[in-house]
């Protein structure tokens, strides 16, 4: 089973998703919005990845913070604004990986 952390109405995460089911995959999807990541899963995927490339910067959630806020601890942003994280973090068997970019896709799909 891989499973899929992202927001519903994302458009990459739909194409993770598309694609990975394509190759016959069972995909658990988990969208982090209506079911918001526990501070330890944010705090494993904040080591894993770091924060440099789990907090998306680009976002409309980021622009919209204060400079204080975007100072604080990556982790307390994480939790406190679900849409923060970039996505999709995809978790195939023990291998984690983040975004969809070509170097995950040729991992994940044949």
């Amino acid at each position: 089973m891989t499973k899929l952390y992202g927001l519903k109405n994302c458009d990459t995460c739909r194409k993770a998703q598309k694609a990975l089911e394509a190759e016959g995959r069972e995909v658990a999807f988990h969208d982090v919005k209506k079911e918001p990541l526990s501070r330890g899963q944010l705090a494993d995927f904040l080591e894993t990845f770091g924060a440099d490339k789990l907090v998306n910067k680009k976002s409309t959630t980021w622009r919209g913070l204060s400079e204080a806020e975007k100072a604080g601890d990556p982790l307390d942003l994480l939790v406190a604004n679900a849409s923060l994280m970039k996505r999709p973090v995809i978790i195939d068997g023990e291998k984690k990986y983040l975004g969809w970019q070509k170097d995950v896709q040729a991992a994940l799909i044949g």
